[in-house]
């Protein structure tokens, strides 16, 4: 391979795109237009999102888009989602604060659609954090049954729950894991994601920091450990299953070279599919690197160049266990949810009866105490894994451990939509003062109702969380501090003046 690219460095007078391309230059022949390649480094990388479905058709979020002056353009290729301007600040405005829809890059959504997803599978993301595709893939399983979401950082894992609390996922257990070392005792998946850490080359689009880390020792570096996390995914993989593995990085030894060296490994055990999405322009993978001639299989993998479809770069592999392979006899051995119901019951007559619930709604999931704190709520179906042993299981949507007790933010975020007491509609300057967490007056017709103390806050009928009525005269927010981050474009950071109410915790 030749090197026709003049060197380029950051002391130089070169663009970030340039010192990219330069120390990208290693891709050169296999990239069918280097400079329009070059040329989409350099630009801005418009933010794409999906509209959650349990909440919002995707028409019904372009709409209010369109009417809130946000320019949104629908993706033929991927029907739930929308591009935004590349200015365009999402997590600053109060439809995702109200989880009416997830950013995420176009390559990052391709993954899960491969997967093959339909309800009553059991599934596992094996790196999952922060969320993205987690919560892709639980809304593909109808937000219902098993779906197991590891990761091997318990901050991570943080910041994995917060999306899905924000967002409603129901049937999802966490648990924080080296996923090279994920114990065969909890059960084999008919369908894995496995979404490797790697070298990161291609997000330098949003993360031009990376521009210092480039290089081939990074991806020698990292793929022994990603080969380690295929072979164990293959292991935890059922006879007829789909295994999907992908990366954000163009690196040949962190994608091809590790499924050359597992495929050869499993023999006939292991099928490796191709790989294609409608609408989606992908380059065949690789079949040879640096001399050394893979296996012809990989030609159906697909590799995403950013000037393909204007996004980041991507790989993906799609893989199968034929049906006749040895199934593990270490099946999975579900672990029943703790709590009692008999002390459980009366929390649940509470809320229902406070917030004019359906008398049916509990029976629609399964209802657990799974710590001190409060009660937590999964899918009727959901099983957890008893090994290794989750970090949660479902959303915690209610707080016993406090007087009065109270709805979470996600619990209201769940369940609001149905209460028909105790609810609050807020107007849009209203709406701006509870997300900067500040306290504000009712208009009269408000209060008409006598909704005094603990309500349900929503705005155009979309709930935003829990907020305290008073009866001396003012509205607190309990929108929780940890997500008030997002309310910038809602009118900016609170002033020194506002009264500010305690900090909520969730």
């Amino acid at each position: 391979m030749t090197d026709r690219s003049p060197r380029c460095s950051a002391a130089a007078s070169c663009t970030p795109a340039q010192i990219a391309a330069s120390a990208l230059t290693r891709y050169r022949d296999l990239i069918d237009d280097w400079d329009a390649f070059v040329a989409a480094l350099g630009r801005p990388l418009a933010p794409c999102i999906w509209a959650n479905p349990t909440r919002i058709s995707v028409a019904g979020l372009a709409a209010l888009l369109a009417e809130e002056g946000v320019a949104a353009e629908p993706l033929a290729a991927l029907p739930g989602a929308l591009r935004l301007a590349p200015e365009a600040r999402i997590g600053q405005h109060w439809w995702y604060c109200a989880g009416l829809a997830h950013a995420q890059e176009l390559v990052s959504q391709l993954p899960a659609l491969l997967l093959d997803l339909a309800p009553g599978q059991r599934v596992l993301d094996m790196c999952a954090a922060p969320g993205g595709k987690t919560a892709q893939i639980a809304f593909a399983l109808g937000n219902r049954g098993t779906l197991v979401a590891n990761d091997i950082s318990s901050d991570r894992i943080k910041a994995l729950q917060g999306n899905l609390d924000r967002l409603g996922v129901i049937n999802v257990s966490t648990t924080c894991k080296d996923a090279s070392n994920w114990p065969l005792r909890g059960g084999q998946f008919d369908r894995i994601l496995l979404d490797a850490p790697c070298s990161s080359e291609g997000t330098l689009r949003r993360t031009p920091s990376l521009l210092g880390r480039l290089g081939p020792e990074n991806a020698a570096r990292l793929a022994p450990k990603q080969r380690l996390l295929l072979e164990k995914a293959v292991r935890l993989l059922r006879p007829g299953g789909r295994l999907v593995y992908s990366t954000c990085t163009f690196a040949p030894e962190e994608n091809e070279l590790v499924l050359d060296a597992v495929l050869a490994a499993e023999g006939e055990g292991l099928r490796l599919l191709p790989a294609a999405l409608p609408g989606i322009r992908c380059a065949p993978g690789l079949t040879e690197w640096q001399g050394r001639a893979l296996d012809p299989r990989l030609a159906g993998c697909m590799r995403i160049w950013p000037h393909h479809n204007d996004s980041g770069g991507f790989f993906i592999a799609v893989l199968e266990k034929p049906a006749e392979v040895a199934a593990n006899r270490q099946g999975h051995v579900p672990v029943t949810p703790p709590g009692d119901p008999a002390e459980i019951a009366p929390w649940l007559e509470g809320v229902a009866s406070r917030y004019g619930l359906p008398e049916d709604i509990w029976s629609r999931y399964r209802v657990h105490r799974q710590t001190k704190r409060g009660l937590h709520l999964s899918a009727a179906d959901h099983c957890p894994p008893r090994v290794p042993r989750p970090e949660a299981s479902g959303l915690f949507f209610h707080r016993t451990n406090v007087r009065p007790p109270k709805p979470t933010t996600a619990g209201a975020l769940l369940l609001g939509r149905e209460a028909s007491a105790h609810r609050i509609e807020l107007d849009a300057e209203q709406r701006d003062r509870y997300l900067r967490r500040e306290t504000f007056a009712p208009h009269p017709e408000q209060l008409a109702a006598g909704a005094y103390g603990q309500v349900v806050a929503s705005y155009r009928g979309h709930v935003l969380g829990m907020a305290v009525v008073h009866r001396s005269g003012v509205v607190e927010s309990l929108f929780p501090s940890r997500w008030s981050g997002c309310t910038a474009a809602s009118g900016g950071q609170p002033s020194a003046a506002s009264p500010q109410p305690p900090a909520a915790s969730n």
